[in-house]
């Protein structure tokens, strides 16, 4: 938007007298707001995660290493979970051109290959050009991965003093 002014008053030409900034097609943040996603991943996003990441850990790739663990199959990274966190915030709540800035999360229960997880997330407290979200990432009843992040939200998002 500023660099759009800065072309306007360099332009001697206009008149800025009939110039007027589009209305914003966002809505601001607020206190309760939430959004959310659903995803089942796959024993091929599992593998492609451990391609991207070098994270090979067999709990997480073969079945056999996974049966003798207390999990007896293979589970998602956790990482790639929180990766559905990061997909709501950056396309849903607040969306294009906020900051993931701080998170604090635990995986209390696993996530198994194929589990339908719903991803959530809802705003507790907006301070400034910041909002404090608390998330939730859960099958059913089990809760696999909560916490709460800090992200800057794009401009168009921040209310102003």
């Amino acid at each position: 938007m500023s660099f759009m002014w800065r072309s306007i008053v360099s332009n001697s030409r206009l008149c800025l007298s009939s110039v007027r900034a589009a209305p914003s097609s966002r809505r601001l943040l607020h206190m309760g707001q939430r959004a959310s996603l659903t995803k089942a991943f796959s024993t091929r996003d599992v593998e492609l995660f451990a391609e991207l990441t070098g994270d090979t850990n067999p709990l997480h790739l073969d079945p056999v290493y996974a049966k003798t663990t207390s999990f007896e199959t293979p589970i998602v990274h956790g990482v790639l979970i929180n990766g559905l966190i990061s997909a709501v915030l950056g396309t849903k709540m607040p969306g294009r051109g906020c900051v993931f800035l701080y998170q604090e999360i635990r995986f209390p229960a696993p996530l198994y290959i194929g589990e339908e997880v719903l991803a959530e997330a809802e705003v507790h407290k907006i301070k400034m050009s910041f909002a404090f979200i608390a998330v939730t990432c859960s099958v059913k009843d089990k809760v696999v991965m909560e916490g709460e992040v800090m992200v800057m939200m794009p401009e168009d998002q921040q209310q102003k003093e």
